[in-house]
């Protein structure tokens, strides 16, 4: 079993900006693309080329392909296969789906609102298309119809923790009082042991980021899970340190988020934009 690598004291400095002093950090080794990943790529790419593939056939393999570039961090090659998945069959709710989180990512919101409208139109039921929307949504400025798709999502799986944390994300941009009470009533109707449920507790105030992290730390079965976890918990600390008018600390937890290269989570996904949002701000103010 591959344990924690490092524990370390973090400070940034910078000529004029403060210090910032994080709390004691764990790190993991930042995934590497794997042997099966690199494998199923070029399956994948030698299938396409096989002949008499009906629509429908290719459609399913570009989307298959999308998704392992997706899973290995190559954006552009996954986008460019879910937009031929999309060519082959336009009725595919899963590549509507990926393709407006792209679209989200770069900004792009009204065209990321459409794909996940084409996906919930195609398949009602899709329960991560709400999710989605609801991110787009809330990164695009429209926190009360963000909420509406993220509290959807939630009532999918009243007792997952990641679920309630992005509909108190988006309740936190209208009232905060009121967000904070409705996290607090659902954790206690259905909260758990279960590890990701301390990150609900650090922003309830009854755990710090330290005792989470040393938590991560301990349970962790081998280096994947250890990266899996940190790439999750990492981005929701630096949410809550934004809350907390903390900024340079959001920036720390948001690069240590993108730094386990778990490039398939959502977590990873939308530290990466954060990042871009802060920066965006940041040469507004100059």
């Amino acid at each position: 079993m591959l344990g924690p690598l490092a524990f370390l004291g973090l400070m940034l400095t910078g000529c004029s900006a403060p210090r910032v002093v994080t709390p004691t950090l764990v790190l993991p080794l930042p995934m590497q693309v794997s042997y099966e990943s690199e494998l199923g790529i070029a399956r994948l790419g030698q299938m396409l080329n096989s002949p008499g593939l009906t629509p429908e056939q290719r459609a399913e393999l570009f989307f298959q392909r999308g998704v392992v570039f997706d899973r290995v961090g190559l954006r552009a090659m996954a986008r460019l296969d879910f937009n031929r998945a999309l060519r082959e069959r336009p009725d595919f709710a899963d590549a509507y789906n990926l393709n407006g989180v792209y679209l989200t990512q770069n900004q792009e919101f009204d065209e990321a609102y459409e794909a996940f409208d084409s996906a919930l139109e195609l398949a009602p039921d899709y329960a991560y298309a709400n999710l989605n929307r609801g991110i787009a949504l809330y990164y695009g400025g429209r926190p009360q119809l963000a909420a509406r798709d993220l509290k959807i999502f939630l009532e999918e799986d009243p007792s997952d923790p990641y679920r309630l944390l992005w509909w108190y994300l988006a309740l936190e941009q209208l009232d905060p009082e009121t967000a904070t009470e409705a996290l607090h009533s659902h954790q206690q109707i259905h909260g758990s042991d279960e590890w990701a449920w301390d990150i609900v507790n650090v922003y309830l105030g009854s755990m710090s980021d330290e005792q989470l992290l040393n938590r991560i730390s301990e349970e962790s079965q081998d280096n994947q899970e250890l990266a899996e976890r940190l790439c999750e918990a990492y981005f929701y600390l630096a949410k809550q340190a934004q809350h907390n008018k903390q900024p340079e600390q959001a920036v720390v937890y948001f690069k240590l988020a993108l730094a386990t290269n778990i490039y398939d989570f959502v977590e990873h996904r939308y530290s990466l934009l954060e990042l871009d949002l802060i920066g965006e701000q940041a040469r507004l103010k100059r």
